[in-house]
C-alpha cells in the first residue's frame, strides 16, 4: 500500500513539474493524454477559458475495439490528429501528463504528427 502511495506521488509531483512550464492558448492549445488499466483519453484545452476544443476516447462507441497496445494507441493517436486538423488547429503543447514519454503515450503523440499535427 505504501509503495503505491509513493507512486501517486511522484506521478503528481511530475505532473505539478510540467503543468508549472506549459498552458494552452487558443493558437496553441495543449493536447493532453490520460490512460487508465482500460482506457485511452486525449483531450485538447484552451487554458485561458478553460475549454476542451477536441477529444478522443477509446470510451467512445466507435473507438471502443481499440485496446491499450501501442498500435491502437497510435491509431487513437491519428483519429485525434485528424480532428485537431478538422478544428482548424495547426499546432499544439503535448502534455504527457506526468506519464513518462515512452509506450502508449509516445504512440499517441507519434500518431498525431503522423495526421499532420506541429508539436
Amino acid at each position: 500500500m505504501n509503495r503505491m502511495i509513493d507512486k501517486a506521488r511522484k506521478q503528481a509531483k511530475r505532473k505539478a513539474h510540467i503543468r508549472k512550464k506549459i498552458s494552452g492558448t487558443p493558437e496553441r492549445p495543449r493536447m493532453t493524454v490520460f490512460r487508465s488499466n482500460l482506457h485511452m483519453y486525449v483531450q485538447v484545452i484552451d487554458d485561458t477559458c478553460g475549454k476542451t476544443l477536441v477529444s478522443a476516447s477509446t470510451v467512445e462507441a466507435d473507438l471502443r475495439n481499440l485496446r491499450n497496445t501501442c498500435e491502437d494507441a497510435a491509431k487513437l493517436g491519428e483519429i485525434v490528429g485528424k480532428r485537431i486538423l478538422d478544428a482548424n488547429i495547426e499546432s499544439v503543447v503535448f502534455d504527457r501528463n506526468g506519464y513518462l514519454y515512452h509506450g502508449i503515450v509516445k504512440a499517441i503523440a507519434d500518431g498525431a504528427r503522423k495526421a499532420g499535427v506541429k508539436f
